[in-house]
């Protein structure tokens, strides 16, 4: 039974909590590790924001709902959410689902902070109510560009499948290497068995494949199957999309799934915040947080901000509060502006980094280029 319908972001005067939804990919076919990650972060921070005193003296309650990767599911979720009031929407890994619950938010005001999804397009219009932590990709995967031309990989081949993400990426990486002298091949890998998809890398002459695909099918077989060919010892595979990053990986490719270069957004060392809230993600997750772990922590320390300044106001400001936030995250100052380009309030940039697994110990990342 759903509580009455109450204005997106309204107040209560009761003494109850205040309440924030929370979109997370938790079954498949979302990314399940990443969820797990995310729903760490935030549930971390919502622990140490009561643990301080919460919102005005109100606990701060986080109100999770299982996207599984679908939009409509988002879309629902936010819908949903909204009717039970909370003051906010936060979370979400993939972008195209953070794509479709930005537009819903947008439509019924309500302030929704991505954390984790990079989709330049994030909003068709020009939103006050929608901010993102994470980079854009434009930003992100120029860095990459830039590390593979500095490696001397100019001829690239993209194994790619239909997504708005997977094609934005392959358009932002033609558009910044041609006028480098790169050029840029892809391979539809729908109805190509990993054989064939190393057929075509010998056709093309490539000397860098990324992987612009699912994780762990396609993307598992084909770092396989390009790691047995002799044909390819010398290709350099990258996965710009971070599917290296969490254990996973590790575990179904062993030692074929290091020096795969990948993005990931931490900084080279981290402050005294980032080390106390990494080493107490650690023993939350049982193993070493990823990036998204710390976007998940960051995007309620913004929240928690926003809500106590809000404390009291006219509720007609709850769209506009994004100029005003300048918090310590735990990769550093968090302020947001609005970018030539994006239509939502972004944090630019969170730290970001090439890195991969090194293959004298795939749990270690070396740091290949910062940007």
């Amino acid at each position: 039974m759903h509580t009455p319908p109450s204005p997106p972001g309204a107040a209560r005067t009761d003494g109850s909590s205040v309440r924030i939804g929370a979109l997370v990919p938790l079954t498949r076919p979302g990314w399940v590790e990443a969820g797990r990650h995310l729903l760490a972060g935030l549930e971390l921070a919502v622990r140490e924001v009561n643990d301080a005193g919460g919102i005005g003296g109100r606990p701060l309650g986080l109100v999770v709902r299982d996207t599984a990767a679908d939009p409509q599911r988002a879309t629902a979720a936010v819908d949903e959410l909204a009717r039970l009031g909370v003051a906010a929407v936060a979370g979400e890994y993939h972008s195209v689902v953070a794509r479709a619950a930005a537009a819903r938010a947008d439509a019924l005001g309500l302030p929704f902070l991505c954390s984790s999804a990079v989709l330049d397009a994030l909003t068709e219009q020009p939103s006050r109510w929608v901010a993102r932590l994470a980079p854009a990709q434009s930003h992100g995967w120029r860095i990459y560009a830039d590390f593979l031309l500095g490696a001397g990989h100019g001829r690239i081949a993209v194994a790619t499948q239909p997504s708005v993400y997977w094609a934005s990426g392959a358009r932002i990486l033609r558009e910044y290497l041609a006028p480098r002298g790169g050029t840029v091949a892809e391979i539809d890998v729908r109805g190509l068995d990993p054989a064939a998809v190393c057929d075509e890398l010998v056709d093309h002459r490539a000397t860098a494949l990324l992987l612009l695909v699912g994780h762990p099918e396609p993307a598992v077989p084909i770092v396989q199957a390009v790691r047995r060919d002799r044909r390819l010892a010398g290709i350099l595979i990258g996965a710009p999309a971070g599917q290296p990053e969490f254990p996973a990986w590790a575990t179904l490719l062993g030692g074929d799934g290091a020096a795969i270069p990948f993005l990931r957004y931490l900084p080279e060392h981290l402050g005294p915040l980032g080390a106390r809230v990494g080493a107490a993600l650690r023993e939350r997750l049982g193993q070493a947080p990823s990036f998204v772990a710390f976007e998940g922590y960051d995007t309620v320390v913004v929240l928690a901000d926003v809500l106590r300044t809000q404390a009291g106001e006219d509720e007609a400001r709850a769209g506009g509060p994004w100029p005003h936030v300048a918090v310590e995250g735990t990769r550093g100052q968090i302020r947001f502006t609005r970018t030539p380009g994006i239509g939502v309030w972004q944090w630019a940039w969170a730290p970001t980094q090439v890195v991969d697994r090194d293959p004298a110990e795939p749990d270690r990342f070396r740091i290949l280029r910062a940007g």
